[in-house]
């Protein structure tokens, strides 16, 4: 039996005693709610038809699919909480006041199933209980007013029950390997409303690329200028959508060869290069995933503009790969082949062959794009990673060069240097639509474009 969320109220060694005189003035005195109007989420329709799809692969199976729990981020104070993937899809709740909610998929004859939302109950301020003004986790006045069972029935169409008792046992998403796995790859085709809210949130994300150009020259004179850059972008992602997809990469100078900087405590150096890795997430928790590598002086020296536009050709090269009845390798393969012949080249690699040049590239070129910035990771490796693409996926595609600075296989002018280009694509009937083409990719275009956005300032 899967134990409920529901805790006792929590307060804090330094919370003040309650008298029983201020308990009792505290249960009274309060205007009653105002009737819930139309609330309908306008993404519930398509919700139901996810879990239709769902019930479909699990016949006769109780499923359960929980939000997550709040985490201890120190002492009493917990990380900003943001529900699972898979329970947004099948709900459309996406708010912080879901922590610790299940959806549990009932089976309702052979062949199809009941669904039932598991939510704690807002506590009444009459009569009822003090955790509305005393628990520091749920209470109402600590940390917000959030929807009772009759507003979230009317908000997904889903039948609530109270988080009060025992949640009924089942297939858990969050421990069943088969069932999470089914899960990421019903979500690797996006419908409509999918790709708009993606598109969303590039076209803010490009603000954001936009604000972090304009403050440049702050970033150039403070000590920690990259994460001066974070804390720019990262403003824009909270005004416009839920926050940031995925922590931000602002890496300066050598830093740009380590694939996930995120410590971002470096000063910037106008004669580097900064590559930027990051993405706004919408309040329906879709995000974006962008990388641009920027000169900070406002121009390329000769020999980054030389990495650069290797790099170029094999996004390039990668994007002309897309088309329905591709392989999702193909892409990848497609970049490399350039970036192995541009290393031949250059006489770092004897031959282009073979996979040599994956001491320069790391990693792969991209990945599907969604809910999670690697959406549907848990998917099975023959429908995702040796599949074939679809037409309504959405990817990335993110070719890089990681020259290290300590590579002695490299001539010294180029040690030092990272780069990479990351664009968000929709695969098409035809092709693929470029998501993120309000930003420029070319070493000229972004020479221009940085002009611009600092002569205006």
């Amino acid at each position: 039996m899967r134990e409920p969320a529901v805790t006792p109220i929590r307060t804090m060694s330094h919370d003040l005693p309650v008298s029983d005189e201020l308990a009792a003035s505290m249960a009274r005195g309060w205007t009653p709610a105002p009737p819930p109007g139309d609330l309908r989420l306008p993404v519930a329709d398509a919700a139901a038809a996810r879990r239709e799809r769902l019930s479909a692969r699990f016949p006769g199976e109780r499923l359960l699919i929980p939000a997550g729990d709040l985490k201890v981020r120190s002492n009493d104070c917990d990380f900003r909480f943001r529900p699972h993937s898979a329970y947004a899809w099948l709900t459309g709740l996406t708010g912080e006041d879901q922590a610790g909610h299940v959806l549990v998929l009932e089976p309702d004859g052979p062949h199809r199933h009941q669904a039932v939302l598991y939510v704690r109950p807002r506590p009444p301020r009459v009569g009822g209980s003090s955790a509305f003004y005393r628990d520091r986790r749920h209470g109402e006045f600590w940390v917000g007013r959030r929807p009772d069972l009759a507003e979230t029935e009317r908000m997904t169409g889903l039948a609530c029950a109270a988080l009060d008792g025992s949640v009924p046992p089942g297939r858990d998403a969050s421990v069943d390997g088969e069932l999470a796995s089914v899960l990421s790859e019903l979500r690797l085709i996006k419908d409509a409303w999918e790709v708009d809210q993606l598109q969303r949130a590039v076209d803010h994300t490009t603000a954001g690329f936009e604000d972090v150009v304009r403050a440049l020259p702050h970033a150039l004179a403070h000590p920690r200028g990259e994460r001066w850059i974070e804390g720019v972008f990262g403003l824009r992602a909270r005004a416009e959508g839920n926050g940031t997809g995925y922590e931000t990469i602002a890496a300066s100078g050598a830093h740009a060869c380590v694939l996930h900087w995120i410590r971002n405590d470096g000063r910037l150096n106008p004669r580097d290069l900064l590559l930027l890795d990051a993405g706004v997430e919408t309040d329906t928790l879709y995000t974006a995933d962008i990388t641009r590598t920027l000169p900070l002086s406002g121009r390329f020296s000769p020999v980054q503009r030389q990495v650069y536009d290797l790099v170029l050709a094999a996004q390039d090269a990668g994007i002309a790969a897309l088309e329905p009845g591709a392989s999702f390798r193909d892409f990848h393969r497609a970049g490399m082949r350039v970036i192995a012949e541009g290393l031949t080249d250059w006489g770092i690699l004897p031959t282009p062959d073979g996979d040599l040049h994956r001491r320069y590239t790391l990693c792969s070129s991209g990945h599907m794009l969604g809910l999670d910035v690697h959406d549907c990771a848990q998917a099975r490796a023959d429908t995702y990673l040796d599949g074939i693409l679809e037409e309504g996926q959405v990817l990335t595609v993110e070719p890089g060069l990681y020259l290290q600075p300590d590579d002695e296989t490299l001539p010294p002018e180029l040690r030092g240097i990272g780069v990479r280009i990351e664009d968000d694509l929709v695969i098409t009937a035809d092709g693929a639509r470029l998501m993120s083409g309000a930003l420029p990719r070319t070493a000229d275009g972004i020479e221009a474009w940085m002009g611009e956005l600092l002569e205006g300032r």
